[in-house]
């Protein structure tokens, strides 16, 4: 994968981790405004995920950055992402497999993992690669307790 730069996520955060990979998909977009794209076809989208934090685990890591590629990759690699059914839907707009969709998806896989770890830090950024010329940045509004505190 080519060094490339992605925009900068603003966060109050100490460490920030970034983490690139790539992974096959098929996918088709239900809805008659998709033209073309709502036949199957499949992409081999390139992702950056951005995880940010205070405080280490117990192996010096925000999160290992294999952890990070093997949650994303072994869901999505050489699948046809609709037949996913608890991530996707071919009922709801907002479940449709389109590149914003799934930018947001990765972010909530990601981010159920880091609930789950001592150190709690938080997937602030997914940028998701669908062809060269297109691509989308999905950044989850902070949670409640990060407005306030």
């Amino acid at each position: 994968m080519l060094q490339q730069m992605y925009p900068a996520p603003a966060h109050p955060y100490q460490y920030e981790l970034n983490k690139d990979f790539h992974f096959a998909a098929a996918h088709y977009v239900p809805a008659e405004e998709a033209g073309k794209c709502r036949r199957m076809h499949g992409h081999t989208y390139y992702a950056n995920v951005t995880v940010a934090g205070d405080a280490l685990d117990s192996a010096g890591f925000l999160v290992n950055f294999a952890t990070i590629k093997k949650l994303v990759h072994e869901r999505f690699d050489h699948s046809v992402l609709n037949e996913d059914l608890e991530s996707f839907s071919d009922e709801a707009p907002d479940r449709y497999p389109t590149t914003e969709v799934v930018a947001r998806t990765i972010c909530e896989i990601v981010q159920a993992y880091l609930d789950g770890t001592d150190n709690k830090p938080r997937c602030v950024q997914v940028f998701l690669r669908e062809t060269p010329t297109s691509y989308c940045v999905y950044r989850p509004k902070p949670r409640v307790e990060e407005r306030i505190g």
